[in-house]
């Protein structure tokens, strides 16, 4: 994927996704995207160990990127 999709979804990210999850005393980092298309994030603070990430991270994240950029297949949480 190329560096101009990876800074477009960061600003998604920073602009519509990120400021919800800090309200709940987490963070979000978009880690990578690979040529298949699947984003992965990093949650931080709260969120990392919240047992409803896995729902934030698909219903909310995956489904705001997938509707904003085709080429977005889906997300995953980064290996830490």
């Amino acid at each position: 994927m190329t560096s101009d999709l990876f800074n477009r979804i960061e600003q998604v990210i920073d602009a519509e996704i990120k400021p919800a999850i800090e309200r709940d005393g987490g963070s979000i980092e978009l880690v990578s995207i690979d040529e298949h298309g699947m984003v992965q994030v990093r949650l931080t603070g709260a969120c990392s160990t919240c047992s409803a990430s896995s729902i934030t991270l698909h219903g909310g994240i995956e489904r705001i990127l997938r509707k904003r950029f085709p080429e977005v297949t889906s997300a995953q949480l980064a290996d830490d």
